[in-house]
């Protein structure tokens, strides 16, 4: 008896081993997986910071190409833009012309291509000239008022003196009195000028409106200059007004010569009075 229970121990204790061993390995191979997903969820961590980073690196390297890039771009657009700008404006003034021509006046389309403004004699250039019809003593107007008078042409180009100039002074029209002054630039602001010899009597209201005379062979009546301010006396004989500007003179890229059809007869008339004794 002793001797066949020998037999069956044994075999009850190797199937206990056996299961161990079968379930140390699962466990090993449970472990031994769950170490590499956690080992490849590192490394992909790893690998994506320096991805990352290798992106952020790269980028910034082309940040550069990237901003000329697009500054090209933009100045393309830009480009397009003021094409588009000056087909309307061209358009719109062509259609006036015809109407204006009736009255004595030709008017002419132009763009600016240089203009001072920080000096104390400041001049415009424009890109039309004699081919285009441009003549000397031509007005320069905007949709915001007075700009300029043309001085000199060549072929293309025109050279002219701005209001923002104290040799130009033009004939204007004062408010509700409809006084007739001088004004010329207060030689202090792009936006200031002054009519002066007023005679004392007028009264001039600050927000009156001041406007082109028409008693000058370069402007035409009734173009907008600008509004009153304040007015004083000057020696106790003549009223001074300071008027604020329509036309912003920072901004102006836009412009229109205005010539007097007329002007070479009005001239001849008034040198045979002149020289009448």
């Amino acid at each position: 008896m002793p001797s066949g229970r020998k037999p069956a121990s044994f075999l009850v204790s190797a199937a206990i081993f056996i299961l161990l061993e079968i379930a140390a390995l699962s466990l090993l191979h449970a472990s031994s997986t769950l170490q590499n997903i956690w080992l490849n969820r590192a490394s992909h961590r790893t690998m994506a910071f320096l991805w990352g980073g290798g992106e952020t690196i790269r980028s910034h390297f082309q940040l550069e190409r990237i901003n000329q890039e697009l500054q090209q771009e933009n100045a393309s657009l830009q480009e397009r833009l003021r094409a588009y700008e000056r087909l309307g404006v061209e358009e719109e003034e062509l259609a006036r012309m015809a109407e204006r021509e009736a009255s004595g006046y030709r008017y002419t389309p132009a763009t600016v291509v240089k203009m001072s403004r920080n000096q104390m004699h400041n001049y415009i250039i424009l890109n039309k000239g004699s081919e285009d019809g441009i003549r000397p003593q031509s007005g320069i107007i905007s949709d915001r008022g007075v700009v300029g008078i043309v001085e000199a042409v060549d072929r293309h180009y025109s050279y002219g003196l701005t209001l923002m100039n104290p040799q130009m002074s033009i004939g204007a029209r004062v408010g509700r009195t409809a006084v007739i002054a001088p004004l010329s630039w207060d030689g202090r602001s792009t936006g200031g000028a002054v009519v002066r010899n007023i005679p004392p009597h007028y009264d001039i209201e600050p927000g009156d409106t001041v406007r082109t005379s028409g008693y000058s062979s370069i402007f035409p009546p009734g173009i907008p200059i600008g509004i009153t301010r304040e007015t004083r006396l000057v020696d106790g004989s003549t009223r001074q007004v300071d008027v604020r500007l329509f036309q912003d003179f920072s901004t102006v890229r836009y412009v229109t010569v205005v010539e007097n059809l007329e002007r070479s007869e009005i001239m001849a008339l008034e040198a045979k009075g002149e020289g009448r004794p």
